[in-house]
Protein backbone atom coordinates (compact mmCIF):
# COMPACT_ATOMS: atom_id res chain seq x y z
CA UNK A 1 0.00 0.00 0.00
CA UNK A 2 2.22 2.83 1.25
CA UNK A 3 5.91 3.46 1.55
CA UNK A 4 5.78 3.96 5.32
CA UNK A 5 2.21 3.10 6.33
CA UNK A 6 1.08 -0.48 5.68
CA UNK A 7 3.92 -1.45 3.36
CA UNK A 8 3.51 -4.42 1.05
CA UNK A 9 5.38 -7.73 1.11
CA UNK A 10 7.81 -7.06 -1.76
CA UNK A 11 10.91 -7.04 0.45
CA UNK A 12 10.14 -10.41 2.03
CA UNK A 13 9.05 -11.86 -1.31
CA UNK A 14 12.46 -10.95 -2.71
CA UNK A 15 14.18 -12.57 0.30
CA UNK A 16 12.10 -15.75 -0.10
CA UNK A 17 12.97 -15.92 -3.79
CA UNK A 18 16.72 -15.63 -3.14
CA UNK A 19 19.03 -18.59 -3.60
CA UNK A 20 20.09 -18.37 0.03
CA UNK A 21 17.09 -18.05 2.34
CA UNK A 22 17.01 -19.02 6.01
CA UNK A 23 13.58 -19.29 7.63
CA UNK A 24 13.57 -17.00 10.66
CA UNK A 25 9.80 -16.70 10.88
CA UNK A 26 9.81 -18.23 14.37
CA UNK A 27 10.75 -14.70 15.46
CA UNK A 28 7.16 -13.73 14.65
CA UNK A 29 5.89 -16.08 17.39
CA UNK A 30 7.87 -14.01 19.89
CA UNK A 31 6.50 -10.77 18.49
CA UNK A 32 2.93 -12.14 18.61
CA UNK A 33 3.34 -12.60 22.37
CA UNK A 34 3.92 -8.83 22.70
CA UNK A 35 0.70 -7.82 20.95
CA UNK A 36 -1.90 -6.26 23.24
CA UNK A 37 0.76 -5.65 25.90
CA UNK A 38 2.63 -2.53 26.97
CA UNK A 39 5.61 -3.77 24.92
CA UNK A 40 3.83 -3.83 21.55
CA UNK A 41 5.91 -1.18 19.74
CA UNK A 42 8.86 -2.74 17.96
CA UNK A 43 12.00 -1.08 16.62
CA UNK A 44 14.43 -3.28 14.73
CA UNK A 45 17.96 -2.07 15.45
CA UNK A 46 21.41 -3.64 15.49
CA UNK A 47 24.87 -3.22 14.04
CA UNK A 48 25.45 -3.29 10.30
CA UNK A 49 25.05 -6.57 8.41
CA UNK A 50 22.89 -8.32 11.06
CA UNK A 51 19.77 -8.84 8.94
CA UNK A 52 17.68 -5.88 10.07
CA UNK A 53 16.21 -5.28 6.62
CA UNK A 54 15.37 -8.97 6.26
CA UNK A 55 13.65 -9.03 9.67
CA UNK A 56 11.80 -5.76 8.99
CA UNK A 57 10.60 -7.01 5.59
CA UNK A 58 9.36 -10.22 7.19
CA UNK A 59 7.54 -8.27 9.92
CA UNK A 60 5.95 -5.97 7.32
CA UNK A 61 4.82 -8.89 5.18
CA UNK A 62 3.31 -10.78 8.12
CA UNK A 63 1.48 -8.01 9.96
CA UNK A 64 0.74 -5.30 7.38
CA UNK A 65 -2.82 -4.75 6.17
CA UNK A 66 -1.24 -3.43 2.98
CA UNK A 67 -0.89 -6.90 1.43
CA UNK A 68 -2.03 -10.53 1.46
CA UNK A 69 0.90 -12.75 2.47
CA UNK A 70 -0.92 -16.04 2.96
CA UNK A 71 0.96 -17.91 0.23
CA UNK A 72 4.28 -16.28 1.10
CA UNK A 73 4.23 -17.77 4.62
CA UNK A 74 2.39 -21.06 3.99
CA UNK A 75 5.50 -23.28 4.14
CA UNK A 76 7.38 -21.47 6.93
CA UNK A 77 7.88 -22.15 10.63
CA UNK A 78 5.32 -19.52 11.66
CA UNK A 79 2.65 -21.29 9.58
CA UNK A 80 2.89 -24.22 12.03
CA UNK A 81 1.94 -21.96 14.94
CA UNK A 82 -1.67 -22.22 16.13
CA UNK A 83 -2.06 -18.41 16.00
CA UNK A 84 -0.56 -18.03 12.51
CA UNK A 85 -3.72 -16.78 10.77
CA UNK A 86 -4.91 -14.83 13.81
CA UNK A 87 -2.26 -12.14 13.23
CA UNK A 88 -1.53 -12.48 9.50
CA UNK A 89 -2.08 -9.13 7.72
CA UNK A 90 -4.32 -7.81 10.49
CA UNK A 91 -2.44 -4.70 11.68
CA UNK A 92 -1.57 -1.21 10.61
CA UNK A 93 2.22 -1.09 10.30
CA UNK A 94 4.54 1.90 10.11
CA UNK A 95 7.92 1.01 8.59
CA UNK A 96 10.73 3.53 9.00
CA UNK A 97 14.31 3.18 7.85
CA UNK A 98 15.95 6.06 9.68
CA UNK A 99 19.05 5.88 7.49
CA UNK A 100 16.91 6.81 4.48
CA UNK A 101 16.11 10.14 6.19
CA UNK A 102 19.54 10.79 7.68
CA UNK A 103 21.43 12.02 4.61
CA UNK A 104 18.79 14.54 3.52
CA UNK A 105 17.28 15.63 6.83
CA UNK A 106 19.93 15.49 9.60
CA UNK A 107 18.94 18.86 11.01
CA UNK A 108 15.19 18.21 11.19
CA UNK A 109 14.89 14.43 10.96
CA UNK A 110 12.05 14.03 13.49
CA UNK A 111 9.92 16.69 11.82
CA UNK A 112 10.50 15.15 8.37
CA UNK A 113 9.62 11.64 9.57
CA UNK A 114 6.40 12.96 11.10
CA UNK A 115 5.61 14.89 7.91
CA UNK A 116 6.08 11.86 5.64
CA UNK A 117 4.06 9.56 7.89
CA UNK A 118 1.25 12.09 8.30
CA UNK A 119 1.11 12.59 4.52
CA UNK A 120 0.45 8.87 4.06
CA UNK A 121 -2.05 8.75 6.92
CA UNK A 122 -3.96 11.68 5.45
CA UNK A 123 -4.05 9.93 2.09
CA UNK A 124 -5.52 6.77 3.64
CA UNK A 125 -7.80 8.12 6.37
CA UNK A 126 -8.69 11.55 4.93
CA UNK A 127 -10.38 13.48 7.74
CA UNK A 128 -10.89 10.53 10.10
CA UNK A 129 -7.89 11.33 12.35
CA UNK A 130 -6.96 14.24 14.62
CA UNK A 131 -3.58 15.13 13.10
CA UNK A 132 -2.79 17.66 15.83
CA UNK A 133 -1.88 14.86 18.27
CA UNK A 134 1.73 13.73 18.50
CA UNK A 135 2.97 10.39 17.17
CA UNK A 136 4.49 8.39 20.00
CA UNK A 137 5.64 4.93 20.96
CA UNK A 138 7.01 4.14 24.39
CA UNK A 139 9.14 1.03 23.90
CA UNK A 140 11.27 -0.88 21.42
CA UNK A 141 13.00 -4.20 21.00
CA UNK A 142 16.60 -4.55 19.89
CA UNK A 143 16.75 -7.52 17.48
Amino acid sequence: MGVYFNPGNESFTQARNSMIYVDKTALLEQLNKRLSTENKCIAVSHARRFGKSHAAGMIDAYYSRGCDSTKLFEDTKIAEDADFKKYLNKYNVIHLDISSFWDDFKDNIVEKIQEYILDELKEVFKEGIDYSKKIQCNSYVDL
